[in-house]
């Protein structure tokens, strides 16, 4: 009796534990969706463009570690969610510069030179 007792209170447990964390996945806002004051307090990474194509709307970055991403260090490319992030860009700027996993794949939701 007692070890179906203990039984039955860890499974109560691990059923509450596992429907709060079902509950913060479904919480959490899409990447798409997030308001541009709270882009304003999360973290940049630093990187430098390597090319620039304004026609597909696309950066080729070499990048520190993306930890929003759990992404190391590497070069790749990115386009941007507004094509207006990259009108003032070139070659060779060093940048700081936040990507979001989206529907669409990962995309440039903010960027900035750096100084």
């Amino acid at each position: 009796m007692q070890s179906t007792l203990k039984f039955s209170l860890a499974a109560a447990l691990l059923s509450i534990g596992m429907s709060g964390f079902a509950v913060a996945a479904t919480d959490m806002p899409s990447s798409a969706t997030v308001p541009a004051a709270s882009l304003a307090a999360v973290k940049l990474t630093a990187g430098e463009v390597r090319k620039v194509d304004l026609e597909q709307g696309k950066l080729n970055i070499k990048h520190e570690a993306l930890e929003n991403l759990d992404m190391p260090g590497m070069t790749m490319v990115f386009k941007a969610s507004d094509a207006n992030l990259l009108k003032d860009v070139k070659q060779g700027d060093k940048i700081l510069f936040r990507v979001e996993k989206t529907d669409a794949g990962f995309m440039i939701v903010r960027l900035e030179q750096a100084k």
